[in-house]
């Protein structure tokens, strides 16, 4: 899915626009933090699509038990993004700080203002 592009939006598309902004950032504060926690995602998978199917549930399932029997050591605050609602300034999380040593930037993925513009 893509955002609106930013010219005359009507307040139905900037609400989209935030909405999307917002769930991206959620897939991204997932996948990140199992990417700087399991090391099998700091490189392609040569495996069947079945297999990276099973080892990604396995992860997940791994990551939440672990969030939910030690999860000051696992998840310490800071470590996830947070939004600042008064403001709607995005506080990235300490895991992109481990998570940008091991994969590539891939840019940016249409608009980055999303946020602002619902406002």
């Amino acid at each position: 899915m893509k955002p609106y592009s930013r010219v005359s939006l009507t307040k139905e598309q900037k609400v989209f626009n935030y909405r999307l902004s917002r769930a991206r950032r959620i897939v991204e504060n997932a996948f990140g933090i199992l990417a700087s926690r399991f090391r099998i995602f700091e490189k392609p998978m040569a495996c069947l699509p079945e297999t990276v199917d099973k080892i990604i549930k396995t992860c997940c399932a791994l990551h939440n038990w672990i969030r939910i029997t030690s999860s000051n050591n696992y998840t310490p605050s800071g470590s996830l993004d947070g939004e600042d609602i008064d403001s709607g300034h995005v506080r990235q999380g300490s895991w992109r700080d481990e998570i940008n040593r091991t994969l590539p930037s891939i840019g940016t993925v249409g608009s980055n203002h999303s946020s602002n513009l619902a406002r």
